[in-house]
């Protein structure tokens, strides 16, 4: 990868932990710091059915519940109509993320950018820009799902 996204994964990880230690006083790890480098990302395949998608789990598990985790889309990547049952907070990392409200027009977010994505039934596309892979943290209080919609 190249130093600005090693770079730009590193200060996503250190605030994402930041944050998630803030909000858990009283957690297992108590006040010891949990470091871990961009070159340390253990990166799995998510799904056989999306082909190039991996993710990258930090804490919790994203399988069965409360999460966090870096995923990472091929570029020109595109998942079809869909929701998810827990909202998440994401920020991007690297490339640019593509999304598209159903039956609304679709925004683009770059590095640095945040979206609070709804759970439930907020039905949306999601895609990367084919100019490079996107790589993204998500975290969420319940379990990743993908609910493709006939």
């Amino acid at each position: 990868m190249r130093k600005k996204t090693m770079l730009g994964l590193a200060v996503m990880f250190f605030l994402a932990l930041c944050a998630h230690v803030g909000n858990n006083a009283g957690a297992p790890w108590g006040n010891t710091p949990i470091p871990k480098s961009a070159a340390d990302l253990n990166w799995v395949d998510y799904d056989p059915n999306l082909p190039g998608v991996k993710i990258a789990n930090l804490w919790g598990d994203y399988a069965n519940g409360a999460f966090g985790a870096f995923f990472r889309l091929p570029p020109g990547f595109s998942a079809p109509l869909h929701t998810h049952t827990h909202p998440m907070k994401v920020v991007i990392v690297s490339g640019t993320y593509l999304q598209a409200p159903d039956g609304e027009a679709e925004f683009r977010l770059g590095p640095g950018s945040y979206l609070m994505q709804p759970g439930g039934n907020y039905r949306h596309t999601t895609g990367c820009d084919k100019a490079s892979e996107c790589v993204f943290f998500v975290e969420s209080d319940g379990a990743f799902d993908l609910h493709v919609v006939n």
